[in-house]
């Protein structure tokens, strides 16, 4: 997210439950994840709960690993 956009907690946890759902579907741990995309595991832990978000670059890292759209990596349905 850009940096001038204010986040409430809610919202970046909702996000969290996405990033962690994927990388369940996908049957990862955190570490292995985090060593598929270039990340420690302490980021892919944050973002999962909340705490930070990642940037686009890793959204995109993450999407294009997935092999889905960004917006179904934040659970967004375009539908």
């Amino acid at each position: 997210m850009c940096n001038h956009i204010r986040m409430n907690t809610q919202s970046k946890r909702k996000y969290g439950e996405y990033f962690k759902y994927q990388r369940e579907q996908a049957g990862l741990s955190q570490l292995q994840l985090a060593q598929k995309i270039g990340t420690s595991h302490q980021n892919i832990s944050r973002w999962e709960n909340g705490d930070v978000l990642p940037s686009i670059d890793y959204c995109v890292k993450l999407a294009d690993f997935y092999g889905i759209t960004l917006d179904e990596l934040v659970g967004r349905d375009i539908k």
